[in-house]
């Protein structure tokens, strides 16, 4: 019989970090692990967008195995798009040393 997995689900804000510890069973998921740790409850508001998971950083489906030590991410939508801000930046920076 194999060991239980020992994971922990993130959900992190500029203020506070959410964090939970499960044990599941072998060839458990990310949504087996979102199950156990129940967020939502923890958490007021959270909706959890499939779409937006992690598993120590590199993007996972709620089907994605997962082993002991793993960390499961609910990651928060982007308040800007990344390219965007920086070519804003670029353009301000631009006009700056223009003067």
């Amino acid at each position: 019989m194999a060991a239980p997995l020992r994971i922990d689900v993130v959900y992190a804000l500029p203020e506070r970090c959410f964090r939970v510890t499960v044990e599941l069973p072998a060839g458990a998921t990310v949504a087996d692990a979102l199950a156990a740790a129940d967020m939502p409850e923890r958490v007021p508001g959270l909706v959890v967008d499939p779409a937006r998971l992690a598993v120590f950083g590199n993007a996972a489906t709620p089907q994605t195995p997962l082993h002991d030590g793993d960390r499961v991410e609910i990651l928060r939508p982007l308040l800007a798009d990344p390219k965007q801000a920086r070519r804003k930046r670029a353009q301000t920076a631009a006009k700056l040393s223009r003067r």
